[in-house]
């Protein structure tokens, strides 16, 4: 039975600890032995008890990681794995470090989109500290290779997702848009990300508020941790006067949100591939998505939807109006969209981090 350790250290729950979970409840299906390394009281902690997976949490207020490292070692010591996969940065340099000298495989997976402050210190981590990279996007692949790491090394493995079986069914977007106080003759938008500024939600709402005299109709919805320090100001600047924009929190299941909305819109600033886009697409919605990092990898313009200069709220709503102009294009480019969601599931996904993992251990 193949032994897999899963180290992140994040402790709020994003598109990367989302696709850990996603690849460990594949894994478990298969019937390997694994274990999730996280931080104690995170948010993946939770979900990952939730799911039935195996845990090993690392201490709090813990300066460096440095007792986080030493208890590591002594796990992997007391209980062997094969294969140790660091889904985050810093838990890459952790893993390193609590698996010198071990018979382990070290995996890392890259979704950031940043260059390296520090190439020659980017080529040591992804190029001595592990024994393959994951890029999620040619895009991640391209950085990686830039700053200097062996092509060998990198293995493209694009996130993966949920296909549903059906499309929402007319009953579900009524119920949705009900919730919301809308009828049909709304055109709601949606956005699904953390508030973080590369996610674009100020672009967004600046969209918004250039619609009201040619798309009056318009709403937009936003969904995503709002942290409760912060939350005032996000509203005052995301939302505004009115009721055009609002902020929906964090939603688990995005199956109703995905059926009460006429079109995603996803401005962001950087993205390392864009799962929101993917899954938004697999429910049957075309993406309006900035021209940065992976997203035009998913995207296609005139096919699945509309790709726009990232940080242009001017043509994030010419691209809105244009997709309201025109039902029947719209609900074709969704099925478009559906059709090319098929190529990122997560059973592909799986597949190829499984195929990665067994050739890693094949190699002297």
């Amino acid at each position: 039975m193949l032994s897999v350790v899963h180290l992140d250290t994040a402790q709020d729950l994003r598109g990367g600890q989302r696709q850990l979970l996603l690849l460990a409840r594949g894994l478990q299906a298969r019937g390997y032995k694994q274990l999730v390394v996280c931080p104690e009281g995170s948010a993946l902690e939770a979900r990952a008890r939730e799911q039935g997976l195996r845990l090993f949490t690392l201490p709090p207020h813990d300066p460096g990681q440095a007792n986080g490292i030493l208890q590591l070692r002594q796990q992997l010591l007391a209980e062997p794995a094969q294969v140790l996969h660091a889904h985050d940065g810093r838990g890459q340099a952790l893993a390193w470090l609590a698996s010198l000298g071990l018979p382990v495989r070290r995996v890392a997976s890259r979704r950031v989109t940043f260059l390296p402050d520090a190439p020659a210190r980017h080529r040591f981590i992804y190029g001595r500290t592990c024994h393959a990279v994951i890029a999620v996007s040619e895009f991640i692949r391209g950085l990686l290779v830039s700053s200097g790491v062996p092509e060998k090394r990198i293995e493209l493995i694009p996130d993966g997702i949920e296909i549903p079986g059906e499309l929402p069914t007319p009953e579900a977007r009524r119920r949705a848009r009900a919730a919301w106080g809308f009828g049909e003759q709304e055109f709601v938008l949606g956005h699904v990300g953390a508030f973080a500024p590369e996610k674009g939600q100020d672009i967004a709402s600046a969209a918004m508020r250039l619609l009201p005299e040619r798309l009056p109709q318009a709403r937009l919805l936003l969904v995503g941790h709002v942290p409760g320090a912060a939350a005032a100001k996000i509203e005052e600047q995301v939302c505004g006067p009115g009721d055009s924009v609002r902020l929906l929190g964090d939603l688990e299941d995005l199956a109703d949100f995905f059926a009460g909305i006429d079109l995603l819109v996803m401005p962001s600033r950087a993205e390392g591939l864009g799962s929101s886009a993917l899954r938004a697409m697999a429910h049957g919605r075309a993406v309006v998505a900035s021209r940065v990092g992976g997203l035009p990898e998913i995207v296609e313009e005139g096919k699945t939807g509309w790709l726009v200069p990232a940080g242009s709220p001017r043509a994030l709503a010419e691209a809105i109006v244009a997709a309201a102009s025109d039902r029947a294009r719209l609900s074709q480019l969704g099925a478009n969209a559906r059709e090319r969601a098929r190529q990122f599931s997560s059973d592909i996904m799986l597949a190829r981090t499984e195929a990665l993992y067994h050739r890693l251990l094949a190699r002297p």
